[in-house]
């Protein structure tokens, strides 16, 4: 039997309403005054350089896990794992990350998926192998991510001490 309900009624599995709402608070629970635009914690929390962005980054991948366990395909597990890491990756660039953190809302995506995937009435039961998949995928992108911050600012300390031993 197939979920009918609407794309805006929360998600039919109690265990997975908490899912919306984090999304919703990470991606758009407050709006710009007097204009329509949403906004979350993320590109908030973006400013925080490190910090913010594995504090996002974990919670999205918490959210993808939680999904997946219960019950979501594979298929729909990869796109939730797509929207997560061009977020992290993109969001985790100085400047250009924060406006495109205000723009692309991968939790919001990822819930829009899950509320489809619901609605075709193809979930089912657990898969421990793509939670595995999900977890190493994640870690990985996170370990890229170290490794470029670490990059950068090897970079940025070797100029600044250039800079600073010229004068």
């Amino acid at each position: 039997m197939k979920n009918t309900e609407s794309p805006l009624t929360p998600l039919p599995d109690e265990r997975l309403r908490w899912v919306e709402s984090v999304a919703r608070l990470m991606d758009s629970q407050f709006r710009f005054p007097g204009t329509s635009f949403k906004f979350g914690l993320d590109p908030i929390l973006g400013f925080i350089p490190l910090a913010g962005t594995l504090s996002t980054y974990a919670v999205s991948g918490i959210l993808v896990f939680t999904m997946a366990r219960y019950g979501v395909s594979r298929k729909v597990v990869i796109l939730m794992c797509f929207n997560i890491i061009l977020d992290a990756l993109l969001g985790s660039i100085p400047l250009i990350g924060n406006i495109f953190d205000f723009a692309y809302k991968a939790n919001d995506r990822n819930v829009r998926l899950l509320r489809r995937h619901y609605q075709e009435g193809k979930y089912s039961g657990t898969g421990t192998g793509v939670l595995i998949l999900i977890m190493v995928s994640l870690l990985l992108v996170l370990g890229l991510i170290f490794y470029g911050l670490w990059e950068l600012g090897s970079f940025l300390w070797q100029y600044a001490h250039h800079t600073w031993s010229t004068y």
